[in-house]
């Protein structure tokens, strides 16, 4: 029997195919311990969705990212993997539908194309951990490709966007609720502590950079909607409901990452504020961009006032200032190594040793995923260089991506990750000039600085782990589709 034959069946006898299962389902239950029932449940209300409408695995891998380490479920999947498979599943059972249209077809061509060419970069070293890093990169894609596939359908696209916003907004601020508690509360390790009985905020996430990692690719799509609300000067009950809803989720996802005290995060965030400053500016013309800018020249000089007077507690100032010490490249074989400056050159000794990495091989590079292999045969080759000492263990990035990708997939995989850059700021300022409802504009500028956040903050980290492309991947998805539906209309 054939798969659409299989499809019919069910629509027509669906009624009595839910209500044979629900009966199986709870005599099932009823003989099972407590909690194995309540998981099992939500496993199949979570199938159940995926069968309802595409967009509800999609926003489960959204709403899964913070909490997937978690729960551990069996067969060692964790919450994310499992909302992998439903979306899958949900592409397979739609299978038989006709393709929708190659929406912005540079960036979903450079997507694959960077897939592409992390697979093929060789390596000598672990073909293994090269496997992984690619999947990790496929399941990026899997999202874009399911995220572009459900906002097709025009009759449901803004209702499906709606869902994917409130997870993308939601899941974060969560996360970011509980990093303000533990910076407030000084709950964490001793090696996150600031001083004062605090530490540094790191919410479900588990480190305070990837956490503020996490947040920038959430709060500009908060403030992005609250502007373009504020925009409409509809002043209603809807209005009011929503603009104290997106405000309470910004505060908390700007409050989860200044308590991150992640110096990486505050530079991309700043970023991604001036890129969106920037298209702000440029819907109103020349004038309001100069305001724009000059507003943010002031807020600088006020930041730099209050460092100077001594205003701002000891630790966040202190903090700032050492941003300066992280921008300085040296070499660390000339520095004296002191508890002060211990993180600042530990930095500086991975990025040497990513350097290292590509002039050994300088197309492929040593291979996906296989930094810290490669640092860990540079570190007990018996050649050691002196400045790698005394990091001998690595911290698994070269603490600057766009060197890490180098390292890792060579000039090669580079080029084709600043071309997938590249294509997601043009789809991103195509929307912006095509966007007409508010909530197109709000994601258009969030997107526009998610991706000025995302871009500055991988000048410090690896954000790309922990599956945090599925948000990225929702997001760079939309911003394809929304300029493809306002091309159609033309």
């Amino acid at each position: 029997m054939q798969f659409p034959a299989l499809i019919t069946i069910y629509r027509e006898h669906r009624l009595w195919m839910w209500l044979i299962g629900a009966a199986v389902t709870g005599c099932v239950l009823g003989f099972t311990p407590p909690l194995v029932a309540v998981s099992w449940l939500i496993g199949l209300a979570a199938l159940g969705l995926t069968f309802c409408d595409p967009v509800w695995p999609v926003a489960l891998a959204v709403l899964s990212v913070p909490f997937q380490q978690l729960v551990i479920l069996p067969g060692g999947l964790s919450l994310t993997q499992t909302c992998f498979v439903l979306v899958a599943l949900s592409l397979v059972v739609r299978i038989h539908q006709p393709w929708p249209k190659l929406t912005a077809p540079g960036l979903s061509l450079a997507v694959l194309v960077w897939c592409l060419a992390l697979a093929a970069a060789a390596t000598p070293l672990s073909r293994t951990e090269g496997l992984k890093e690619t999947l990790r990169w496929g399941t990026v894609l899997l999202i874009y490709i399911a995220t572009v596939w459900i906002l097709q359908d025009r009759s449901r696209a803004a209702w499906r966007r709606t869902v994917l916003v409130t997870c993308l907004l939601v899941a974060p601020a969560i996360t970011a609720l509980i990093g303000v508690t533990q910076f407030v509360n000084g709950f964490g390790p001793e090696s996150f502590a600031i001083g004062g009985g605090r530490v540094r905020a790191y919410g479900t996430i588990g480190q305070p950079n990837s956490f503020a990692g996490y947040l920038n690719q959430a709060w500009p799509l908060a403030v992005g909607m609250l502007i373009a609300l504020v925009e409409t000067r509809q002043y209603h009950i809807r209005f009011w409901m929503l603009f104290s809803i997106l405000l309470v989720a910004t505060g908390s996802l700007l409050g989860g990452l200044l308590a991150s005290f992640s110096r990486g995060g505050w530079i991309g965030a700043l970023i991604g504020a001036l890129a969106m400053g920037i298209a702000f500016g440029g819907r109103y013309g020349r004038a309001t961009l100069i305001r724009v800018g000059m507003a943010a020249l002031l807020v600088g000089l006020s930041g730099l006032l209050l460092i100077n007077s001594g205003l701002l507690p000891t630790a966040l100032s202190n903090r700032v200032v050492s941003i300066i010490a992280n921008l300085r490249p040296f070499d660390t074989r000339n520095v004296e190594i002191t508890p002060e400056n211990f993180a600042v050159v530990e930095r500086m000794a991975h990025l040497q040793a990513a350097w290292h990495m590509v002039q050994e091989r300088p197309l492929l590079g040593v291979g996906p995923g296989n930094f810290s292999i490669a640092y860990e045969r540079l570190v007990y080759s018996g050649q050691s260089p002196t400045w790698i000492k005394p990091w001998y263990d690595s911290r698994g990035h070269a603490h600057n991506y766009y060197l890490h990708i180098t390292a890792e997939s060579g000039l090669i995989g580079a080029s084709a990750y600043l071309v997938f850059l590249g294509s997601i700021w043009y789809c991103a300022i195509r929307a912006l000039r095509q966007a007409q409802t508010w909530m197109i504009r709000g994601i258009t500028l969030g997107g526009i600085g998610v991706a000025g956040a995302l871009n500055g903050h991988n000048l410090f980290e690896n954000l790309h782990v922990l599956n945090m492309g599925v948000q990225f991947g929702v997001i760079i998805a939309m911003l394809a589709t929304i300029g493809a539906e306002r091309k159609e209309e033309l």
